[in-house]
């Protein structure tokens, strides 16, 4: 069958409804392509980001998060990790005023790293690099010029098709994601990452929260209702727990 998306319409009443598109699945083309095709092509936030230049629908998610808690002030310095395709530094560049627009506010710094090769973003300086290998925070902070005031990461573990499995999988990303962040957060920094709720995250979460004065769990608009996914925002970095070491955010039972 042709894979040609249709639209439905309805004149009716007070003028016709907002088109939805379906897709026809195609032959060699599995249903659950068709329908994440369908569900991309009737997001709203996909449509909006098209419309206003970002790589992707992601970007409102950061938008949303900063609009609640502020981390991305004029002047900050920030640290993107797994930074592909690049819509958290878009959103950031303009609001740490990364490129001067406002001549009356301290000029902020984006930092973006992935394992993969990013296309350029005007104010934003990217990075191909490994931020698990032994000196990315050395590089990070050389860089820089000194430590972050914010780390953020979007980053997920490849699906496995298995939650359970998933699930430990984007935790062990982020919790080193997180000593990533002890190593180059500047005092009084923030943490932001996304999670996958299932429980197996409750140990970091206690370690978030003797290491920063603040820390909240949200699940920002632009996050689909029907995922699992989450955002932890931990504000006030008070310093790296002693006994954490280099690379691990979990030490045994004494982090319980």
């Amino acid at each position: 069958m042709s894979d040609k998306p249709t639209t439905g319409k309805n004149t009716s009443g007070r003028g016709q409804r907002e088109l939805r598109v379906r897709v026809k699945t195609a032959k060699g083309r599995k249903l659950s392509s068709t329908l994440w095709l369908e569900r991309q092509l009737n997001d709203p936030y996909v449509q909006r980001a098209k419309r206003e230049g970002y790589r992707g629908r992601a970007a409102y998610k950061i938008m949303e998060l900063d609009d609640r808690y502020g981390f991305l002030k004029p002047g900050a310095r920030v640290v993107d990790l797994g930074c592909a395709p690049g819509g958290w530094c878009q959103v950031a560049v303009g609001r740490v005023n990364a490129l001067g627009q406002n001549p009356k506010k301290p000029i902020g710094t984006i930092l973006g790293v992935d394992l993969q090769e990013v296309e350029p973003i005007a104010g934003c300086e990217i990075h191909q690099l490994d931020f698990l290998s032994d000196d990315a925070d050395e590089k990070v902070k050389g860089w820089l010029g000194g430590r972050a005031d914010v780390v953020m990461s979007d980053m997920a573990a490849a699906a496995s098709g298995h939650k359970g499995t998933d699930h430990l999988r984007i935790v062990a990303l982020i919790e080193a994601a997180l000593a990533f962040a002890f190593d180059v957060l500047e005092e009084g920094g923030t943490f932001v990452a996304k999670v996958l709720a299932g429980g197996a995250e409750n140990e970091m979460q206690a370690v978030l929260k003797r290491s920063f004065r603040k820390v909240a769990n949200v699940k920002p608009p632009a996050s689909r209702q029907d995922s699992s996914e989450k955002f932890v925002v931990a504000m006030g970095f008070r310093g790296k727990p002693s006994d954490v070491p280099r690379g691990h955010v979990s030490d045994g039972d004494d982090l319980a």
